[in-house]
């Protein structure tokens, strides 16, 4: 009796099965057969360049669990590229990400799968506006977030994610401080430090779309749930959760504290890596997707792995400055 032929996707699809069963919580199989062969690709070519690829947590799961080699929040990608054993990095995730990644390894090529993958953030200051502020507050030290430029962390005297702002605020013992770019965190941090924190009116597109409403209505409706809002959301939405934290910090605590039940008041596609770890736990999904994270897919990884594009550079007289402001964040 004979048997169909099968096509190059069925083959894929049964060669890649055990990296399907990661995410199967979170892929439906149908979703899968679309993305095996590019799996497959990304694998050998990080063999055959000697590549490996970084993720952040916002990335969707097939990235996240199955061709990325290094994961996690921006304090951890940061950290983890000081200590990349390979000639590429490819950097799933926004450009200043990879520029903070072409910072740390400057002998490295960086690639970034898409260049319209920007940030909110990052674009609402430059450095002019930097000088700006340093001219207007003489002697206050700037604390600036990761997600901003290169430009931006050259004019910086150290940088912070959110998950160790506290830390660096605390570090500086001093009653005062520019905090930029993000309003937001900035408001938070100085809630916890008890430190003036001279804002920046910059915002996340993403946090900044959740209101303490949306966060009320979400308890009432599952009273079980633990409610963890990132820390780039409005200190009014940060009230109405349990906790706050950043992305790292959030995976801490669901793995600690294992509820039956959570809601994460960020990016969709944390919920989605956190829940294919832990497919025991129920995840009610109140999320805002970040239009620039969807920009790294399996295709532009490939791409980028099979065509070096797009190189991330930053000129020298730049990343000296902005190299030394991570550097002090990473001291830390």
């Amino acid at each position: 009796m004979s048997t169909l032929p099968t096509s190059p996707t069925d083959d894929a699809v049964a060669r890649t099965a055990d990296l399907y069963e990661r995410v199967r919580h979170v892929v439906p199989a149908v979703e899968w057969a679309a993305f095996a062969e590019d799996v497959e690709a990304i694998l050998a070519l990080k063999q055959q360049k000697d590549a490996v690829v970084l993720a952040h947590n916002y990335q969707t799961p097939e990235i996240f669990h199955c061709v990325s080699d290094i994961v996690g929040d921006s304090l951890a990608l940061a950290r983890e590229a000081q200590h990349v054993d390979a000639e590429v990095i490819v950097l799933a995730g926004v450009h200043f990400m990879a520029e903070t990644a072409k910072l740390l390894n400057p002998a490295k090529r960086v690639l970034v799968p898409d260049l319209r993958a920007g940030c909110s953030l990052a674009e609402s200051i430059t450095a002019a506006d930097v000088r700006g502020l340093r001219a207007q507050h003489p002697g206050v030290p700037v604390v600036t977030y990761v997600n901003t430029s290169a430009e931006v962390k050259a004019e910086s005297d150290i940088c912070c994610t959110s998950g160790n702002a506290v830390a660096v605020i605390e570090s500086l013992g001093t009653d005062r401080v520019i905090m930029i770019p993000d309003e937001f965190l900035a408001r938070n941090v100085a809630a916890q430090t008890g430190v003036e924190v001279i804002t920046w009116p910059g915002r996340c597109e993403v946090h900044e779309r959740f209101t303490p409403g949306d966060v009320r209505q979400l308890r009432a409706e599952h009273p079980e749930a633990l409610v963890l809002a990132h820390p780039e959301c409005s200190p009014e939405v940060v009230a109405e959760a349990h906790g706050s934290g950043s992305t790292a910090q959030m995976l801490d605590l669901v793995q600690v504290r294992r509820p039956p039940q959570v809601a994460l008041i960020t990016e969709c596609s944390m919920s989605d890596n956190v829940s294919a770890q832990h497919p025991d736990i129920d995840f009610v999904r109140p999320c805002n997707i970040c239009p620039h994270m969807r920009r790294s897919t399996l295709g532009t990884i490939r791409r980028a792995l099979e065509t070096g594009t797009h190189e991330v550079t930053v000129p020298d007289d730049v990343a000296e400055r902005a190299r030394r402001a991570v550097e002090r964040m990473l001291a830390l």
